[in-house]
């Protein structure tokens, strides 16, 4: 039942994808040739324009299908989707272009080409989000649900239990579980669901209930049970998924990599890895940070006056700090402290009340004025607008001893600011937490969240209580 579910919606998903195709062709058509708003041109007949629709939403769809965007979307998220959306329409925009141009069809009105993607794009990704919410509503309420049988009774067994209740909008609930030792002590009874038998008793359990997925939460010591697991899963016709015992050292979202022919699970993955996001990062730092020199280049000259006619010194600051793959590079500021005595090192964190502090220092620091500068660390490539915060050589040796995985922040260019600054952990806030937060952005990094990092940096202001 479920498969035929899922047939089901795969291609309600394809039927509505092209439907809205040929909406959006005809939303384009209306704005662009009848609604009057744009100035009128000599158009083709709207029978042209229509079988050039028809043909880019069979590209549109076949190449969904190539990029496997109609595959079961229960545990995938939805910014997953919008990637693939985007990047779909791009390729058939491409195939499509590249056919008129083959078939001599270049009188297509420009103005109506990219009314047409536009609405394409935002109106596909809209109806699927809506899809989304609503089925993860249905499914919390208990429509389309996946059975699942867990096999092992022990701490990971327990473990995915206890995180899968706490996901119902996905529509899974679980059966029961397998183990060959375990039995629940009165507590367990009530929180878990029962222990229905034995491995050996697997065939037996699928023949007898509705189950749609197993899950493998055995111990190592138990790998020589898998094959056997496998085997009686796929005669079934039940799909097998197994966590590793060693999950504790695998980021939130590990993926198969191949390494001489073998498939290997690596550890971190950093889609700033990828050649491609690297480009569309650096491309996208580029123009902001011109833009942001720009824009606030009368601020900075403001800045300058004040700092030379409130202390002695020079205007810009600049202080080593550790940055993509622990390379150190000088990262400018205004500078908002007294001088210090020549020979004099700084290892102090900056306090409230600081005595080192000008007193103009102060307003700069509060109103974050201070780091203006980095934009130029940006254009160098030292920096990314977007990025962990760079710390000082002298703490990162500390901070890296004390908190584990300190140094994974290094992976990636440090930013002016950050997913941890954009939350509010600036200044004297938990090391901890903002590790967390750098961790989270480095394994889930997408041109979007920059993007929503930087609005929210904005919208909170860049006043800080916790900024000395």
């Amino acid at each position: 039942m479920i498969r035929k579910n899922q047939r089901f919606l795969t291609q309600l998903y394809i039927l509505a994808d092209f439907a809205f195709i040929q909406i959006s062709f005809l939303l384009a058509w209306w704005v662009k040739f009848e609604s009057g708003w744009i100035p009128k041109e000599s158009a083709l007949p709207v029978e042209i324009y229509a079988f050039w629709s028809i043909v880019y939403g069979v590209i549109a769809i076949f190449t969904g299908v190539l990029i496997t965007i109609y595959s079961p979307k229960r545990k995938k998220r939805f910014s997953d989707e919008v990637f693939k959306i985007f990047e779909i329409h791009g390729i058939s925009l491409f195939v499509l272009l590249s056919l008129m141009f083959f078939v001599k069809q270049v009188d297509i009105s420009r103005y109506y080409l990219a009314l047409y993607m536009i609405f394409n794009v935002f109106s596909i990704l809209l109806y699927r989000y809506f899809v989304k919410r609503s089925l993860k509503h249905f499914r919390k309420k208990g429509f389309n649900k996946q059975f699942v049988l867990i096999i092992g009774a022990g701490s990971l067994g327990c473990k995915f239990y206890d995180n899968l209740k706490l996901y119902p909008e996905l529509g899974y609930e679980i059966v029961g579980f397998l183990d060959d030792n375990r039995v629940w002590d009165p507590a367990e009874k009530v929180r878990y669901k029962p222990i229905l038998g034995t491995v050996n008793q697997l065939e037996e359990i699928l023949e007898s209930k509705l189950i749609d997925e197993v899950v493998l939460a055995l111990p190592l010591d138990a790998h020589p049970k898998f094959a056997k697991i496998v085997a009686i899963c796929e005669k079934t016709g039940v799909r097998t998924l197994i966590i590793p015992d060693f999950f504790d050292y695998l980021p939130a979202r590990p993926y198969f990599d191949n390494f001489a022919g073998m498939p290997m699970i690596n550890v971190r993955d950093i889609p700033l890895d990828l050649a491609g996001n690297k480009l569309i990062k650096r491309v996208f730092d580029i123009v902001f940070a011109l833009f942001a020199i720009i824009i606030t280049s009368p601020i900075m000259l403001l800045v300058v006056l004040g700092v030379k006619l409130t202390s002695p010194g020079p205007i810009i600051f600049k202080q080593e700090r550790v940055g993509l793959n622990r390379r150190t590079f000088q990262m400018y500021k205004f500078r908002s402290m007294r001088i210090l005595p020549e020979g004099t090192i700084d290892t102090g964190w900056t306090t409230e009340n600081d005595p080192r502090r000008t007193k103009f220092g102060t307003f700069l620091r509060k109103t974050s004025l201070d780091e203006l500068p980095q934009f130029f660390n940006v254009l160098a490539g030292h920096m990314s607008v977007v990025g962990p915060r760079p710390e000082r050589p002298y703490f990162v040796e500390q901070f890296r001893e004390g908190i584990p995985k300190y140094m994974v922040k290094h992976h990636v260019r440090p930013g002016i600011t950050g997913y941890a600054q954009a939350n509010g952990l600036r200044g004297d806030t938990s090391i901890e937490d903002r590790i967390e937060h750098d961790i989270f952005y480095i394994e889930n990094w997408s041109i979007l969240l920059d993007m929503k990092i930087i609005l929210k940096t904005i919208v909170n202001g860049f006043i800080n209580k916790n900024a000395y």
